[in-house]
């Protein structure tokens, strides 16, 4: 099968991913073989390519958000069959999903809405699954006392649908931070209650709200430099909940809030094999909550064809920073 692969950690600037043949995907218990219609791109993804190689004489395969048939299943696989239309995730340690066919395994896929498009569903999974297990602690409940939710970087991907989980699921005042007029536009769009300008003074605009602390944060970016103010606007006893990586991050700040911290790698079940089935189940929820209208998709850039071109195009946009909602890719077949 064709799949897109590069050897060596480059820059986009040397853009190295290339088209080529690659064997078929082996399936390990519990797997489907699922035929790849549309690929949701992620910035986790462009940092791999910066900065992991192959191992010598190997290449690497990324791509962790996907949707399509299924097109086999082993004989222990409970709940699917060939023909199923589905999205989801899959594994770091294996080949992802930027090549005709992906081998996943079952439990941490779900069945994709009739009325849904595959471009649509793949704009859902990482940012669904990362908010709900970063906000949520049992089925889709906030931690007793959450009433006020900040959501640092309200327009990408995890923020788009943090801030629909928490108006279709909560009764919680959601906040959002976006800088340009269009993602406020966005922000807002998604269901945000309120949106203020993370290039400004976050407590001054919140004060002028007549808002002094919030209960919870939900940072999607730049976290260790936003850490100081973080601290002082967090109620005591509050929560932070962190999806990006830092070189370093000081939680020492929190202390004195006695703050809970909570890191979220939307990867980390699959890794640990912890809890495993619980990421398909979140998955059929969100099916759920699309198919009845109370959450959107956030497909706002769809690309034509899985191809170096497409790819480097898509890469483009997510360095460049300013990106709102999903890149999506939809392969040939779509």
């Amino acid at each position: 099968m064709k799949a897109l692969v590069y050897e060596k950690a480059h820059s986009l600037e040397d853009f190295a991913i290339k088209l080529e043949e690659v064997s078929e995907p082996t399936l390990r218990e519990e797997d489907v073989l699922v035929d790849v219609h549309a690929v949701g791109i992620n910035p986790g993804e462009a940092f791999i390519r910066r900065t992991r190689s192959a191992e010598p004489g190997g290449r690497v395969l990324l791509g962790w958000e996907f949707a399509g048939v299924v097109v086999a299943a082993r004989s222990d696989v409970r709940g699917f069959k060939v023909g199923d239309r589905v999205f989801g995730t899959g594994d770091m340690t294996r080949d992802g999903a930027w090549a005709e066919r992906v081998a996943v395994d079952h439990r941490i896929i779900a069945k994709i809405p009739d009325n849904l498009p595959f471009v649509d569903a793949a704009s859902l999974p990482i940012g669904a699954l990362t908010a709900w297990e970063a906000m949520f602690r049992e089925q889709s409940d906030l931690p007793v006392g959450v009433e006020r939710v900040l959501i640092v970087g309200g327009a990408g991907g995890v923020g788009s649908i943090a801030t629909q989980l928490l108006k279709a699921e909560t009764s919680a005042l959601v906040i959002s931070t976006a800088s340009r007029p269009e993602s406020r536009e966005w922000c807002h769009e998604m269901g945000a209650d309120l949106v203020i300008d993370h290039s400004n003074d976050i407590q001054e605009q919140l004060s002028a709200e007549h808002i002094e602390q919030v209960d919870m944060i939900l940072s999607t970016a730049k976290t260790a430099d936003n850490l100081s103010w973080i601290a002082k606007l967090l109620r005591p006893f509050g929560y932070l909940s962190v999806v990006d990586m830092s070189p370093s991050l000081n939680a020492n700040t929190l202390m004195l809030k006695s703050a809970s911290l909570h890191t979220e790698m939307v990867f980390s079940k699959v890794l640990h094999g912890y809890d495993v089935e619980s990421q398909g189940r979140i998955l059929e929820a969100v099916a759920a909550l699309v198919s009845e209208g109370r959450i959107k998709p956030i497909a706002t850039t769809r690309l034509i064809g899985l191809t170096p071109e497409t790819m480097k195009a898509a890469h483009e946009l997510l360095e460049a920073g300013r990106n709102i909602g999903k890149v999506v890719i939809a392969t040939a077949t779509v």
